[in-house]
């Protein structure tokens, strides 16, 4: 135990977790009294007993279950609003003061189950997609509330003045709070310039009682505690004070009708959005400086068992608050356990130390909040104002601060997020919806075909158009997509949509697909939907969306494919389907002078190097090689088609290439000797001459010019595929 607080001291959290508990639970003693003071001014006391409870049970259970590093939960500003003004509707409708702590409690217990559930069905990823402007301006906007909230207190004016009036009338001021206040935000800006062992949250609160007790000892006035507007103040506290308070307030069980919890229902909700707003707001703002990353589920699951426990024992809810937790951050603290001091040290002070707490000027914790609130201010979105590009996101940034100053946070988070939503769309509306623009006769299908219908496919492959579209196809890109398709609808007789990299689709791009369709039927042409996946990233089933939408209704002018490459091979098929070509009987095998390589050969040469030929059959989906076995031989095909694949890693491959009938695989192999690359399978039932290494040789010594005349034309063949896979590459990479 000694060399865990000795590691906890020299890594910064003890300081940390004891300079935020020095804000935080005045805060929550203040807190405490503003709830319960609602009720009746005699329950004051109770109330900041109700504080010190919650500053105590939540710092420790918040810290001990949540995951995020250096953060601070205590009783904060939102439970005080929600709670009083409960309580303050329940003093209206003359329910009993015992009912109403009773419910008080109840609410809390409520609203902590509430944030369980939150965190346990997954709302806490939401948080998320909050945009670095969003998280700017709040940050900003909360650093100017501390600021404006300090103000008053930090010049000693009047409870209640507004901090532009206090700011305006020196004569409201008390010189005295200025002295300990203007020491104290001294001491915090230059103390880490002169030693960074103590964090100057501590030499500010030094500073601050150092420059009191100098005051008080040129005016004895200042030496008593009670009723002093210049100090905290006794809080009342006792070991016999927290018991009977504990188990008191339960005794009014009974008395509570059922329709009154139900009435905590709505109430309660609304408490434990705000409670897990202020959280995880307040995790993201940590995140942001920091460069971590928080779980935002197991944070509201803490912060909601954290709530139920401080409530149950008589202690009020709270949140992530941001001030301790950056006061924490700026002590030097690193892990959770700061948030265990935190929540030790609120007890230990709170009942052992009520008296030295009793001195801390008021005017000392108002400069610590200000420096703070100085160091919350985000500079970084001034940048946004030198470039057209990004005069948005600094208006988002400044309608958040705005709305934070002028009506409050969780207000400021909607019209923040609605902002981004609207950059959102501009983003996707300004970017290109079609990513690259091809035609068949720059992007084949992998059927490696003969060199005539190759040239047929050059000439012809204009006839068919290929859009590759990316990102969301919504009501802001269609008419883009439109614009874009019209021209093609009335030239082309194909059009190829490939949705590989498209995110989502909404209704009115359907209802613009369905517009192209009718188009296209008129002209008798095809539309052809490639890439129609069953799962986009957004969940939902774009291959039935498509069929629900209607899109796909025309089987005739419509036609999905898995894939690119099948929907080019279609095309194709259909162009040289054009064309009268002399094609053997697809079914009938081969022989050895109807095909490419060996035509205007004489009879008996082809004869002499039929007798070096093995004749092989395989069913559909036979593998005829594999990777890594020898390369000994060259394949023919006589009858069928056989598909090449090519490994990716991790067991997974590729469809690369498809040959048919008259054409021969395995060329490389044959002539380097090096083991197989790739995998060839018989797609239907095949039949092949196959030509080993070892016959070719004894081909080669009787017959030289039969060897060289095979060797030139595979070479031939070979390189025209080679020119074809370079111009495949370029355009693959620019797919």
């Amino acid at each position: 135990m000694r060399d865990f607080f000795k590691k906890l001291h020299m890594s910064g959290d003890f300081w940390g977790g004891l300079a935020a508990m020095l804000v935080a639970l005045p805060a929550s003693i203040a807190f405490g009294v503003t709830i319960y003071s609602a009720i009746a001014p005699a329950h004051a006391a109770l109330g900041a007993l109700a504080g010190i409870i919650g500053a105590t049970v939540i710092g420790l259970i918040a810290s001990m279950l949540g995951g995020t590093d250096r953060l601070i939960s205590a009783p904060c500003a939102p439970a005080a609003a929600v709670l009083s003004a409960f309580a303050i509707g329940l003093v209206a409708d003359g329910v009993p003061e015992g009912n109403i702590i009773l419910m008080l409690l109840m609410l809390g217990i409520l609203a902590g189950l509430f944030q369980v559930l939150f965190g346990v069905v997954g709302i806490g990823r939401l948080i998320k997609y909050i945009p670095y402007p969003v998280v700017s301006g709040y940050l900003t906007g909360v650093g100017l509330i501390i600021i404006g909230s300090q103000i008053s207190k930090l010049v000693g004016s009047a409870a209640g003045t507004p901090w532009y009036q206090s700011l305006v009338s020196p004569w409201m001021w008390d010189w005295r709070a200025v002295a300990v206040g203007g020491a104290t935000i001294a001491a915090m800006l230059l103390g880490p310039g002169l030693t960074r062992k103590v964090p100057g949250t501590i030499l500010g609160i030094a500073a601050g009682l150092l420059t009191y007790f100098g005051l008080a000892s040129q005016d004895a006035s200042l030496l008593e505690v009670a009723n002093n507007p210049l100090l905290i103040g006794p809080l009342g506290a006792s070991g016999e004070g927290y018991i009977a308070s504990i188990t008191g307030r339960w005794h009014e069980i009974g008395d509570v009708r059922l329709s009154q919890v139900a009435a905590l229902m709505g109430s309660a909700l609304t408490l434990a959005v705000l409670l897990s707003i202020d959280t995880l707001k307040t995790c993201v703002v940590l995140d942001q400086m920091t460069r971590s990353r928080h779980d935002p589920n197991r944070e509201l699951v803490a912060q909601g068992i954290a709530n139920v426990a401080s409530s149950s024992v008589g202690g009020i809810p709270g949140a992530g608050t941001m001030g301790a937790t950056l006061i924490n951050l700026s002590s030097g603290a690193t892990t959770r356990a700061s948030g265990l001091v935190e929540g030790v040290s609120a007890l230990i002070f709170a009942l052992l130390l009520s008296n030295f707490i009793a001195w801390i000027p008021v005017a000392a914790l108002a400069g610590i909040l200000i420096a703070v609130g100085v160091r919350m201010i985000d500079r970084e979105p001034l940048r946004f104002i030198q470039s057209p590009a990004t005069m948005f996101d600094f208006g988002v940034v400044v309608a958040v601060v705005v709305v934070a100053l002028t009506i409050g946070l969780i207000a400021a988070s909607g019209v923040g997020v609605a902002m981004a939503i609207i950059l959102f769309l501009r983003e996707q509306i300004g970017g290109s919806v079609v990513r690259h623009k091809f035609y068949v006769n720059q992007m084949s299908s992998n059927w490696h075909r003969p060199e005539s219908e190759t040239r047929i496919l050059e000439q012809k492959g204009d006839q068919a158009v290929i859009f590759t579209l990316q990102g969301s196809l919504f009501f802001g890109t269609t008419q883009q997509l439109y614009g874009l398709l019209e021209p093609e609808i009335k030239t082309r007789n194909f059009i190829i949509l490939d949705l590989k990299r498209v995110q989502s689709v909404d209704v009115t791009a359907s209802h613009m697909l369905r517009q192209v369709r009718d188009a296209m039927a008129e002209r008798k042409t095809q539309l052809l939907l490639s890439n129609v996946r069953e799962k986009l990233p957004n969940g939902r089933n774009l291959r039935e969306f498509l069929e629900q939408t209607g899109v796909t209704e025309d089987n005739n002018t419509v036609r999905l494919f898995g894939e690119l490459d099948s929907a080019i091979e279609w095309v194709e098929d259909r162009i040289l389907g054009e064309v009268e070509l002399v094609q053997p009987e697809p079914e009938r095998a081969m022989e050895l002078a109807e095909m490419e390589l060996f035509k205007n050969r004489k009879d008996e040469t082809l004869a002499d190097l039929e007798t070096r030929l093995e004749k092989r059959s395989y069913p559909a989906g036979a593998a005829i090689y594999s990777r890594g076995e020898p390369g000994d031989a060259i394949y023919m095909i006589r009858r069928g088609r056989v598909k090449i694949f090519a490994p990716l890693g991790a067991g997974r491959t590729r469809h690369i290439a498809t040959f048919g009938r008259g054409d021969f695989f395995g060329g490389l192999g044959f002539l380097d000797g090096r083991p197989r690359g790739n995998d060839a399978v018989a797609e239907t039932e095949s039949e092949f001459f196959v030509l080993s290494l070892e016959q070719y040789n004894v081909l080669s010594e009787e017959h030289k010019k039969l060897a060289i005349t095979l060797l030139t034309a595979i070479s031939r063949s070979l390189a025209l595929r080679l020119r074809h896979a370079d111009t495949e590459i370029a355009m693959l990479q620019e797919y």
